[in-house]
């Protein structure tokens, strides 16, 4: 038996039947139908499901990228259901292969049965006289073989390779007739005498809402005088259709039943997981912002015990180095304080004797007199040394506060540069200020202020080796800033970050030419970061370089932008090119 059968349900919908029963397709919505009347209306609705589709997509992406649970359980739950999918889908396909199988078979042995039965009738028929009276009997026996339920149809057909003049017209029973029957069916029957053949058809039937699929089983009979037809059996398989219809409900409910069952397992094993890993984030936290004696809660002895009891152990070690190092930041503070206060006295007492030998030189020898005048630029480079120590100390102990008051960076810009002028004459250098010619008031210290413009202008005379110091002023709606540029040795890269370092120097065997103690831009930082400002240098080697301070109109006011820019104009150019 050759069996080229369909699985159950592959074959799709028919249409309505032609003038020759065959199936042809439902023609296509004319224009102006019922989906275009609407679209006008549809296209806001889609709109906002478009919103309302991106809205819970980016929830989603950013539940994927916040929660590691959610990543978890989300993940484990598409492997279940692909799993389940797949293991479904093979079940699905074993269980359908088999009702149709096992519904096969026994039509089969059926039909064998029943063929047997009609050829026996056919060749004890005496009504071979016509056409007519054949046919009538061929109808009789197709009947009674046919029985009376809708589980079983008869037809019968002459095969194409009949060349019998005698001719019986199709005898069909039920709802079926001989156009339901395929072609290659036929053909197949035809050209093989001896065997069935089987094939599963969708046909229309009463009552069904959709085509049924039907196993048509066809063998060849002798009808007496006409010669060979073809008798098929028509089998619905309604039931096997709707076994395996529950069983897709069972297997899609029990599915989803399962996944959301992984899924909750998950979320619990996770939450065990998760838990002390957020306590742990928690408490690093609380640890960063201070609260050194914050612990995570260990329990048990397993791996998260574990990790609890070293999280633990590396907190007690982090206090107690923390603590170390700010005792001894209050002691190297104190000691800064104690000591300059202590060399205050002694200082003074020298200060009066050098102010002595320095004003009675004249009357010393040349090399003594020398000396008294080398003893007192070092006795003011000692004071300006011990009061930087001092204010350092001050900012070390966040005792360092501002005396504001409303003031234009221009005028505090100016008299600065009246001081350094004879500076800059020794050293041949030139000050040029660039006014905005627009007012430039911000609310800060003005002593403070001026001590840091004081230093970077000394700084860019010292190293601008005689040539042009640039001094550049500007305003915006957040801020107010100075840029001093000088056009010396410049700075090496990395080495921006590096000069606001104590006692920083970017050649040790470069000698302080005016009195510098080595705190200038050190406690030139500290005074703008008490502004909230900033504080930036910018150099390099053979082009000078450039320090901005910024500064926003009202303290502690974030500032969105500098004025002015860091690097000269040329500089960028240059490096874009």
């Amino acid at each position: 038996m050759t069996d080229s059968s369909h699985r159950l349900g592959s074959a799709g919908p028919a249409g309505p039947a032609g003038p020759a029963g065959r199936a042809v397709p439902a023609p296509d919505s004319p224009p102006g139908s019922l989906g275009e009347s609407v679209l006008g209306p549809v296209r806001p609705q889609a709109r906002n499901a478009r919103v309302v589709g991106a809205s819970a997509i980016s929830r989603v992406v950013h539940a994927w990228r916040r929660s590691l649970q959610f990543r978890v359980v989300t993940t484990t739950m598409l492997l279940g259901m692909l799993v389940l999918g797949a293991v479904g889908s093979y079940l699905y396909q074993r269980i359908g292969d088999r009702l149709v199988q096992g519904r096969a078979d026994l039509a089969t042995a059926e039909a064998v049965q029943l063929t047997v039965t009609a050829q026996a009738k056919f060749y004890s028929t005496d009504k071979t006289q016509n056409t007519d009276a054949l046919t009538i009997a061929a109808q009789s026996i197709i009947g009674e073989i046919a029985g009376t339920e809708r589980s079983r149809y008869v037809v019968l057909s002459r095969l194409s390779t009949n060349v019998s003049s005698f001719i019986v017209n199709p005898v069909v029973s039920g709802e079926v007739n001989a156009s339901y029957i395929p072609e290659a069916l036929e053909t197949a029957v035809a050209g093989d005498a001896a065997n069935q053949k089987v094939q599963i058809v969708s046909i229309p039937l009463s009552g069904e809402a959709e085509p049924v699929p039907c196993l048509v089983i066809g063998q060849q009979v002798d009808l007496p005088v006409a010669r060979g037809y073809g008798i098929y059996y028509v089998y619905p398989l309604q039931r096997e259709r709707a076994t395996l219809e529950v069983i897709s409900q069972i297997f899609l409910s029990g599915g989803l039943v399962l996944v959301l069952l992984i899924g909750a397992v998950a979320y619990v094993v996770t939450r065990l997981v998760v838990t002390p890993v957020r306590q742990a984030a928690l408490v690093a936290e609380r640890l960063a912002a201070g609260r050194l004696t914050e612990r995570m809660v260990s329990r048990g002895e397993d791996d998260l015990a574990s990790l609890a009891t070293s999280f633990n152990a590396m907190a007690e070690g982090l206090q107690r180095q923390i603590r170390q190092l700010e005792d001894l930041s209050r002691v190297q503070q104190r000691f800064v304080s104690d000591v300059s206060h202590e060399l205050r006295t002694p200082l003074t007492t020298i200060r009066m004797a050098g102010d002595l030998i320095y004003d009675s030189r004249t009357q010393f020898d040349p090399v003594v007199a020398r000396s008294a005048e080398l003893l007192r630029g070092e006795l003011d480079r000692f004071e300006a040394l011990l009061a930087d120590l001092l204010e350092v100390s001050r900012f070390d102990a966040g005792a360092a506060v501002l005396d504001t008051e409303p003031t234009d960076l221009r005028r505090t810009v100016a008299k600065v540069v009246d001081g350094c002028q004879q500076l800059a004459e020794r050293k041949g250098s030139r000050i040029t200020v660039s006014d905005p010619g627009v007012p430039c008031e911000a609310t800060y210290d003005p002593r403070r202020v001026e001590r840091v413009l004081r230093n970077l202008v000394v700084n860019a005379i010292e190293h601008g080796e005689g040539k042009p110091v640039e001094i550049r002023v500007g305003t915006n709606d957040d801020a107010v800033a100075v840029v001093v540029r000088d056009h010396g040795v410049g700075l090496r890269p990395g080495e921006s970050g590096l000069v606001f370092n104590r006692f920083w120097r970017a050649d040790p065997a470069r000698a302080r030419t005016t009195g510098g103690t080595g705190l200038g831009l050190a406690i030139a930082l500290e005074d703008a970061r008490l502004h909230s400002g900033w504080l930036q240098a910018w150099g390099a080697p053979g082009d000078g370089s450039s320090f901005r301070l910024t500064l926003p109109r009202a303290p502690g006011t974030p500032i969105g932008s500098s004025p002015l820019p860091l690097k000269p104009v040329a500089a960028v150019t240059e490096a874009a090119g």
